[in-house]
Order: C-alpha cells, then sequence, then structure tokens
C-alpha cells in the first residue's frame, strides 16, 4: 500500500474518534491540556492496536483468503464506511444532549477508545491479506489518529457539532473510496 493510501485509509479511521473528540469537547464545562492530551492518547492507541489484532487474526487465515483480497478489501471497507455514514445520519436526526459532566474520565475515554476503533480491527485483517507492513501502517494511524482528536477536543469546543457529522461522513465516503480504489488496482493488474 502506497503513502498516500495508508494516510487516506488513516483520515478515514480517524473519523470516528475525531467526532467523539468534537462531541467531547462540546460536551465539556472545561478542557484542559491533559484532557486533551489523554483523548488523543487512548484514540491513537487503540486506533493503532486494533489493526495490529486484526492484522493478526487475518495473517492467521491468509492463505485460504490471498486470492480474494481484493473483495475483502472492497467488502470490509466499503461496509465500515457505510456504518459511518448511517450512524452520521442517525446522529442527525436524534442529536444526543451533553449530560455527562465528567466525560474525561479513564473508564469513559477507554470505552470510547475501544468503541471508535473497532473498524480499525477489520482494516487489520484486510492489511493482513493485501501483506502491508503492519507496524508502519498501525504507527502512521496511531499518529493521525492522536493529532486529529487532538485538534478535535479544541475544534469541538470553539465550533459546536457542526463539524461531528460531517467529520463521519467525510470518514465513511473515504472508506468507501478506498476500498473501490483497492478494487480496481486488482482488476486493472489482471
Amino acid at each position: 500500500m502506497d503513502l498516500l493510501t495508508l494516510i487516506l485509509l488513516a483520515l478515514g479511521l480517524a473519523a470516528d474518534a475525531f467526532a467523539v473528540s468534537l462531541s467531547n469537547g462540546m460536551c465539556a464545562c472545561k478542557i484542559t491540556k491533559k484532557n486533551a492530551l489523554a483523548t488523543a492518547l487512548t484514540f491513537g492507541f487503540f486506533q493503532a492496536a486494533m489493526p495490529v489484532l486484526g492484522y493478526f487474526l487475518g495473517c492467521t487465515f491468509s492463505d485460504i483468503v490471498q486470492q480474494f483480497q481484493h473483495w475483502i478489501a472492497l467488502i470490509l471497507l466499503s461496509l465500515i464506511g457505510i456504518n459511518m455514514i448511517w450512524d452520521a445520519i442517525k446522529e442527525a436526526r436524534n442529536p444526543e444532549s451533553c449530560s455527562n459532566k465528567n466525560i474525561f474520565t479513564v473508564q469513559n475515554l477507554v470505552l470510547q477508545g475501544i468503541a471508535t476503533s473497532i473498524d480499525a480491527l477489520a482494516v487489520g485483517v484486510s492489511l493482513a491479506v493485501m501483506n502491508t507492513n503492519i507496524l508502519s501502517s498501525a504507527l502512521v494511524i496511531g499518529i493521525i489518529t492522536f493529532l486529529c482528536c487532538l485538534f478535535g477536543v479544541y475544534i469541538g469546543r470553539k465550533f459546536g457539532s457542526l463539524l461531528g457529522l460531517r467529520a463521519k461522513l467525510f470518514g465513511g465516503f473515504l472508506l468507501i473510496l478506498i476500498g473501490v480504489r483497492i478494487f480496481v488496482e486488482h482488476q486493472i493488474q489482471l
């Protein structure tokens, strides 16, 4: 996978975490540097760790599915993207209120980190099938997520809920386009 595709993939994966960071920023009564850093570190860690886990699970089955890797990437990335778009639509129809005063607790951040990184687990399986260097991929995904979330908390505080929905929609469409690109590139190579 080339660097541009990896960066686009990382941005797509970071969209959920970015949207949650925005939401945390909008809902917090007070934001400290420690809160923003804790959010970014937690989300960045889980976004980097889940593809590694998915990669090793995918390696177990890679011989079986190697011939179908382009289909797997297309289907998994498209499903993840469609799910993100669907979540954004549901959120737009039923916006949640910010009733939780202490959203930067360790327990809350860990739960949010896991919830926003489940899609990265599936991407890790795709990366295994495509025989991608998982350590560098996970590092890029983690760093990009960290940066997006660090800024997301502050942006959320400044600009409200407008960006949260658009970030999820953009991330969903981006993941679908990456899946289509992988599929088309494989078809051209044949």
